[in-house]
């Protein structure tokens, strides 16, 4: 009898242990969400234009705040917010939020960091910007009632404000030598041109009040449109034309004539940031140098091979010349190229229920780059709707030179940007309810480029690619992927020259010589980005190969898909721990 009540006495205990333990840990949870709420309502007070983006629409009538004091006040924030995660006991958490934990303290980290380095005073870049994103508006804010229009007006007439602090913080850049190369930025004027009219109707902002929708009372537009009217001549073109003033007689006599990084107030500690940031790895430039070398040696003898399927009778040189110059591979028009774009992508989405078990419900169409940023822009780019609004995302496809613009890269770049890369893998992400708002709308760049590129190889498999031509497009851009690992590290860490990054490009992808040069312009403007790509693809197909090894005839690609894109953005760590998790529960099961 004192045994049998002495055993009861210790499971009652035990009960009362895991009971207190699971409390607890419902504790930490709970603090941990009620961080992340916080945070995310402050991101969303700070940042009108990502709130606008998201869904949320109670600040759809202003645009951000930039002056030092704000930057100031929300760097306090973050340092905050990163004492209160430090409170929060790790250790007692649930593994799911366990990840949730490490994924907002990196962010945080980074984001202190990026302050701290001044990242801050150069708000634009050889690829994109605060004053190209801002000329989206128009297509990214609801304009269904009168209250959305006026919201849209206080946001053009904000817009000289926007712009003179933006330039206050590139002045204080200028000062610490904290800015873009110029050598990057021959031509770059014309993104800020396009919006200096003499006319409104000729603004890409006035499109909204030259045709109303039919929820808009006809009471009201005559004064919308006259409100319209001046907002885009004192609002949008007074903020652009006081910028181009600013960018041609301040930045551009100012910017550096250094290309690297490392050329940066800090800058080895900036470049490491970038690496980080972009790459989710603790890995060297010389680490990534290396892993870039051996890359570009492996593709090259496979695109040695693809040259002789061809037929091609000459060396590797004169086959680049031959795809470059012959008519047969470009597009005589925008729209010609804008429908081969098309139907390749119409082909490919046949292919998707092969390929993936959950697909997205939001539909994506193609569209043309906007002609105002198409000159320096790359070749095409998936671009995702606000969240809740009627459009759909667009794949954009660049027909500006179409002598730069070849269909034997056009398979390997719809399949990267619309389907089964961005668009799924961005429109899935977004609808993923149970995760926390920060991670849904986030956008890691290992784990998206990656995903882009693992995309381009999986046109093998879905058969997309047709004849020699266009699985060298493939190559060209694998290899493309792959140069950069050397291009960026060589530039930002070894001292390259902008020729020796054109030159390395150029002789060893058939890539047209516009783009190349557009290109390594980005990666000097913009360090590491490009080396996300490369890294984050490398991982998937690692993991992928893991698995079909340990499951033999019972991986499924389906399911493998699936587990890669159900946590949405991960950090490459995290992606392969849910992928050997799954991993371990099909030997189980099966």
């Amino acid at each position: 009898m004192k045994l049998r009540l002495s055993l009861l006495v210790v499971v009652s205990l035990l009960a009362v242990s895991a009971t207190a333990l699971a409390a607890t840990a419902n504790d930490e949870v709970a603090r941990l969400h009620a961080l992340f709420d916080r945070a995310w309502e402050t991101q969303l007070r700070e940042n009108p234009l990502f709130a606008t983006s998201v869904g949320r629409h109670e600040y759809d009538d202003r645009l951000p705040s930039v002056t030092m004091a704000d930057l100031d006040r929300r760097h306090a924030h973050t340092k905050a917010a990163l004492a209160e995660l430090a409170n929060i006991d790790r250790t007692k958490l649930p593994p799911t939020e366990i990840v949730n934990y490490d994924i907002f303290k990196q962010r945080l980290e980074d984001s202190s960091a990026s302050f701290d380095l001044g990242d801050y005073q150069v708000p634009f870049n050889a690829d994109s910007g605060f004053h190209s994103g801002f000329s989206r508006l128009p297509k990214d804010v609801p304009l269904a009632t009168v209250k959305d229009y006026e919201n849209y007006i206080s946001r053009l007439k904000a817009w000289p404000r926007y712009v003179r602090e933006e330039t206050a913080l590139m002045r204080i850049g200028i000062k610490r030598g904290m800015t873009i190369p110029r050598a990057t930025l021959e031509g770059y004027d014309s993104t800020i041109t396009a919006h200096i009219v003499d006319d409104p109707a000729k603004s890409v902002f006035w499109a909204p009040f030259a045709k109303f929708p039919s929820s808009v009372p006809e009471s009201e537009r005559a004064r919308l449109q006259t409100e319209g009217r001046a907002a885009v001549m004192d609002g949008a073109v007074v903020g652009y034309r006081e910028f181009l003033d600013f960018f041609r007689n301040e930045y551009l006599p100012n910017a550096r004539t250094t290309l690297g990084a490392s050329e940066l107030p800090n800058g080895r500690a900036y470049y490491a940031l970038k690496i980080r940031e972009f790459t989710t790895l603790n890995l060297t430039p010389e680490e990534i140098h290396k892993i870039g070398l051996s890359e570009v040696e492996r593709i090259s003898g496979e695109m040695n091979a693809v040259m002789k399927e061809a037929g091609f009778n000459g060396d590797f040189a004169a086959f680049l010349v031959f795809l470059r110059t012959d008519p047969r591979f470009y597009a005589k028009t925008p729209e010609e190229l804008l429908s081969r774009a098309s139907r390749i992508a119409k082909r490919i989405d046949g292919k998707l229920p092969s390929l993936f078990k959950t697909l997205p419900r939001l539909p994506y169409t193609v569209e043309a780059v906007p002609a105002d940023i198409a000159p320096k822009y790359t070749s095409g780019r998936y671009v995702g709707p606000a969240q809740g609004s009627t459009q759909p995302g667009i794949y954009w496809v660049n027909t500006y030179m179409l002598e730069s613009r070849p269909l034997y890269n056009l398979e390997a770049l719809t399949l990267h940007e619309a389907v089964p890369g961005h668009h799924l893998q961005i429109s899935l992400a977004r609808e993923l309810g149970d995760l926390p708002n920060f991670r849904r709308f986030s956008y890691i760049s290992a784990f998206g480029e990656g995903w882009g590129l693992y995309c381009e190889w999986l046109g093998i498999e879905a058969g997309i690619y047709q004849d020699p031509y266009s699985n060298f497009g493939r190559l060209t851009y694998e290899m493309w992927r792959a140069c950069r690992l050397v291009v960026d590290t060589g530039i930002h860490s070894m001292g390259w020259t902008r020729k020796q990054a054109i030159d390395y490009l150029a002789t060893r992808t058939a890539l047209p010589l516009h783009e190349v040069e557009t290109e390594v312009d980005r990666y000097i403007s913009w360090p590491g980005q490009a080396l996300a790509y490369k890294l984050g693809e490398l991982k998937i197909k690692e993991l992928r190969k893991r698995a079909e090894g340990a499951l033999g005839t019972k991986f499924d690609v389906r399911e493998f898909h699936d587990v890669v894109l159900g946590s949405g953005a991960v950090p490459l760590s995290v992606l392969e721990s849910n992928v050997d998790r799954w991993i371990d529960e099909q030997r189980k099961t099966r």
